[in-house]
């Protein structure tokens, strides 16, 4: 079993946050995990992205091989499109709905919609809404990791853990606003 996930944002949105939950869990789980490292401008609205790749067994490579990513998780419409040479036939599409404008001649977000829609698999995720609804607006990523949950080789209870792991130093609050918008991604 392999599983790649290309992850993609901009700076500022959590890129790096998803793929290290995500890698925790998968390790908890027992699985061999390769993480790049950011590519791009890994600053505030500066286009983002890091490779994951998950497996039962060794992996040779950080980086996902054109047309070969499982998934591509974007907290950003137009950064999910950016990549698509990198999605399989049979992957799917987990993208935030809400745009970060960031330049001048952003294109018409219902074409963008569109063009999600049209592909095989995907799905376009009210995260800002979702994670205004658990308690945090800063918790947009944890609603995607939820929403992504159902496609990716790793048990919802060990997510839950490095959810857990993660926050509980920081503040108890984060940690039930996290695991709210988690829950809330993995039903919508």
């Amino acid at each position: 079993m392999k599983y790649d996930i290309l992850l993609a944002g901009v700076g500022g949105q959590g890129v790096l946050s998803i793929a290290a939950i995500i890698a925790a869990a998968a390790m908890q789980d027992g699985l061999q995990v390769r993480q790049s490292e950011v590519h791009g401008m890994s600053q505030r609205g500066g286009g983002v992205q890091a490779h994951l790749r998950i497996s039962d067994t060794t992996i040779a490579s950080d980086l996902i091989p054109l047309g070969k990513a499982d998934m591509i998780l974007s907290m950003e419409p137009v950064e999910s499109l950016r990549y698509l040479s990198w999605l399989n036939k049979d992957g799917v599409l987990i993208t935030a709905a809400e745009s970060f404008v960031n330049i001048n001649n952003y294109p018409d977000i219902e074409k963008i919609y569109s063009a999600i829609k049209a592909l095989p698999s995907s799905r376009i995720v009210k995260s800002a809404e979702l994670a205004k609804e658990a308690g945090n607006i800063k918790c947009e990523n944890m609603v995607l990791i939820g929403a992504a949950l159902e496609y990716m080789p790793v048990k919802k209870e060990t997510v839950v853990d490095s959810v857990r792991a993660r926050f509980a130093a920081k503040d108890p609050m984060l940690v039930e606003a996290n695991m709210k918008a988690l829950e809330l991604g993995a039903q919508k």
